[in-house]
């Protein structure tokens, strides 16, 4: 008999469509509200991705899961509630909760504990607070979605189950170490992250949308065509990057998409007729390293009249040369100003970094990538780099250009004939939270409100040290700094202007939530 090896992980919900995503440990038919799906194979894993279709608009519908007709969800004696679909009510509030960065650990000490009290603290995971709070109230007060935007596991902070088994299967003294070295570990990890039943029992009832960051895969992943070119050179790359985009292509991707997207992908409909589909996922995920374009990650999910457009934000940058280097490739953008202009009431631009950080880590992203671009020397560009590289300045903000234009996108909604409401990105990465309201300069005919919604992490907080460090950051004092820093390369004021709607930014492990009415 088959068994359920991970999920169901609810994916999608539309008006009268759903999808389903799941992990066995051999091949069978999976069932769900009475849709079938096959499980298709990849180096000898089995997944399969329910479409389940006829189903009531703005209606909650509990659901199990069948292997070959055989029972395997909802566990026995499960303390949590069934598991639900619940398509889109237009007349009703859409809540959605967000966050970013979740390490995979125990959940007692020396793991429970603060980073100052155990270098392996990592206090209470925050999603699971989420799944206790859900489980005692009202399901009018659950998320109707949660975006998950970057660093769902931590190729390079395994947790103590993984870390065994790497030393099991080879030599830990060898590079790369107890991290992920290739797909088979990578698949372990997942394993271990989504688990646990209070992230099991939340992901199947709660429609979630994710994009990748460099945890996912290797920390400061992509952040220069120098460290690109450094990280190619060691004999264990080629193999990380290859299992991570192959199994962030199986356990993310593939259900980001809506079912008319799954229907198109070629590469989809190939690995589930394939008797093993390894070798297409293998090539396809080497090309998607070594070629930038042609390979989109972003997408876009409807929400009634609420728009999500999730931009990948890492993988698809472009580096070389180093002076033009942009945050997307020239194909993204086009496709993000296409999906941009639409008649939606609310816009959310989902990036794993945030646009707008606090100002004086903002105004020192701008500065060292002036440096970095040669306007103190050659010399100072080559600290710059190392400077680039230690202190991880490789936001928006050190991709100037970039940010620029996605200003100019904004603008350009927020001046249309019909403007949302409200544009909102919705960010993670940083490990604080807060909210800052965006202005635009006067005469722009700005009519939408415009928002820089940051919450980091779920789970893996800042120590003290580095809590007075970002605190400075968004002081007046060290605005001042930056700012003074910033215009000695000769970098002058961004294109729009933001403040915090709070005194000061939040700390801890943390989940936000948004809720948009019409």
């Amino acid at each position: 008999m088959p068994q359920l090896i991970l999920g169901p992980l609810q994916r999608y919900a539309g008006d009268d469509e759903a999808t389903v995503w799941v992990e066995t440990d051999g091949p069978c038919e999976v069932e769900v509200l009475g849709c079938r799906e096959p499980t298709f194979c990849v180096a000898g894993h089995h997944y399969a991705l329910v479409h389940c279709t006829g189903l009531a608009p703005a209606s909650t519908t509990p659901y199990e899961v069948r292997l070959d007709g055989e029972l395997v969800w909802p566990e026995p004696d499960s303390s949590y509630p069934p598991s639900v679909v619940r398509t889109h009510d237009a007349a009703r509030p859409f809540r959605i909760a967000w966050g970013s960065c979740r390490v995979c650990a125990p959940h007692g000490p020396p793991h429970s504990l603060r980073k100052d009290e155990h270098p392996d603290g990592r206090e209470v995971d925050a999603l699971r607070v989420l799944a206790d709070h859900m489980r005692e109230e009202d399901p009018s007060r659950w998320p109707h979605a949660l975006v998950l935007l970057g660093d769902q596991v931590y190729a390079d902070e395994v947790s103590p189950a993984v870390r065994e088994y790497i030393r099991e299967q080879r030599d830990p003294e060898v590079p790369p170490g107890e991290t992920v070295a290739n797909f088979e570990e990578y698949t372990r990890l997942y394993r271990e992250s989504w688990s646990e039943p209070h992230i099991r029992w939340l992901f199947s009832t709660v429609p979630t949308a994710m994009v990748f960051d460099d945890h996912d895969v290797h920390d400061d992943w992509n952040t220069s065509k120098t460290w690109v070119d450094d990280i190619r050179a060691e004999g264990w790359w080629d193999e990380r990057i290859v299992g991570g985009f192959s199994t962030y292509w199986l356990y993310q991707h593939i259900g980001n998409l809506s079912p008319g997207h799954l229907a198109d992908d070629a590469l989809y409909q190939q690995l589930r007729e394939a008797k093993d589909g390894w070798p297409l996922l293998r090539e396809f995920a080497f090309r998607a390293d070594r070629e930038v374009q042609g390979t989109r990650w972003s997408y876009c999910r409807d929400f009634g009249r609420t728009r999500l457009i999730m931009i990948d934000s890492r993988a698809g940058r472009v580096l070389d040369p180093p002076e033009d280097r942009s945050m997307l490739d020239p194909h993204e953008w086009e496709w993000l100003e296409q999906h941009a202009d639409g008649d939606f009431d609310h816009l959310l631009i989902g990036t794993s970094l945030p646009f707008l950080l606090a100002p004086a880590l903002h105004y020192l992203e701008s500065w060292n990538e002036a440096v970095c671009n040669g306007v103190w020397g050659r010399p100072a560009a080559l600290l710059g780099e190392r400077i680039r590289q230690a202190a991880d300045l490789e936001h928006w903000a050190a991709f100037g250009s970039s940010l620029d234009r996605i200003a100019e996108i904004m603008q350009a909604v927020g001046t249309s004939a019909r403007p949302p409401a409200s544009i909102v990105a919705l960010s993670g990465d940083v490990h604080h939270a807060y909210l800052a309201e965006v202005g635009f300069p006067r005469g722009t005919g700005m009519r939408s409100a415009v928002y820089q919604a940051t919450c980091s992490p779920f789970r893996n907080p800042l120590d003290n040290h580095e809590r007075r460090a970002i605190r400075f950051a968004c002081s007046r004092a060290g605005t001042l700094i930056g700012k003074l820093l910033a215009r000695s390369a000769g970098v002058g004021d961004p294109a729009v202007r933001w403040r915090f709607t709070h005194d000061a930014p939040f700390f801890d492990n943390q989940v936000c939530f948004v809720e948009f009415q019409g």
